[in-house]
């Protein structure tokens, strides 16, 4: 029987090796989606505006939600209240889009299983490649109108790769994982909805940790999308460095998750081709 290494040596080689065959599958499945509509890519443009200004009413308007300006000053215009919701809605919808896709991932590329040269490792690599184009384009969105409304851009914006680097590396983490067990356990696919969506209200998307009282902020630092979220509104929105310690011990975890998501899938591989 055939043995996939695990070794993250292994994993770097495939990588720099296939990288022509995931940017090809990565621009086929961004553009591919759109594929037939009336507006093609422009809804790479169109949705985030429209989700923005949906979440921007019903937070700003009904539930009456604040940020603090970066410290002390209180958000009031809604345009302001915009830019810093979107600001966590990308790094949020980044994750999403990913994680959603996971289980099914290896089901609905049943061909390529068949397949023993071809390396099943890449497929949530060309997943993520693609949910970055889309985050390529809300980041665009979010610094024009932060120019428009603001009157300003932060440096600190060039920083968002860096910030964006290790909940990439926890994507991919949380993707092999899934990809593989959802092959087994099919269930996943109907219930990883119901799990993201609860995350999303339970990540600081729509609400600044700050407003929470102190015993509850513990379990919403646990929550691993809390990090990115405020991290990218500091770059983004407040101008604020990014804060190396907790950097360092977020990029420790997201590299053990993804060296035990990518041991996991390389564990179970060999099983697909019988059970698909």
């Amino acid at each position: 029987m055939h043995s996939f290494s695990v070794s993250p040596r292994y994993l770097a080689a495939s990588l720099v090796k296939n990288r022509r065959l995931m940017l090809d599958l990565a621009r086929r499945d961004a553009v591919g989606r759109y594929k037939g509509s009336l507006l093609g890519i422009l809804w790479s443009l169109l949705t985030p505006l429209l989700m923005l200004t949906i979440y921007t009413f019903v937070f700003s308007t009904v539930f009456k939600s604040r940020w603090g300006g970066g410290a002390t000053a209180e958000t009031a215009s809604k345009g302001e209240f915009a830019v810093v919701l979107f600001a966590g809605m990308i790094m949020f919808n980044l994750f999403s889009e990913c994680v959603s896709r996971a289980p099914t991932l290896i089901l609905s590329h049943a061909n390529f299983v068949k397949k023993i040269v071809f390396p099943l490792e890449i497929l949530p690599c060309v997943t993520l490649l693609s949910a970055m184009f889309h985050l390529c384009v809300s980041v665009l969105i979010l610094l024009v109108a932060e120019w428009l409304i603001v009157g300003a851009v932060p440096p600190t914006a060039f920083l968002l790769p860096i910030v964006l680097a290790p909940l990439c590396v926890f994507i991919l983490g949380v993707s092999w994982t899934l990809a593989a067990t959802g092959v087994y356990l099919r269930d996943i696919g109907q219930t990883i909805g119901i799990a993201i969506t609860a995350l999303m209200f339970l990540s600081p998307v729509f609400f600044p940790v700050s407003s929470l009282p102190e015993r509850f902020r513990t379990f919403v630092y646990l929550n691993p999308m809390t990090y990115p979220i405020e991290q990218s509104r500091d770059v983004l929105v407040w101008g604020h460095s990014i804060d190396w310690s907790r950097w360092g011990v977020y990029t420790a975890i997201a590299l053990l998750v993804a060296w035990l998501g990518f041991g996991w899938f390389q564990k179970t591989r060999r099983g697909f081709a019988d059970v698909i």
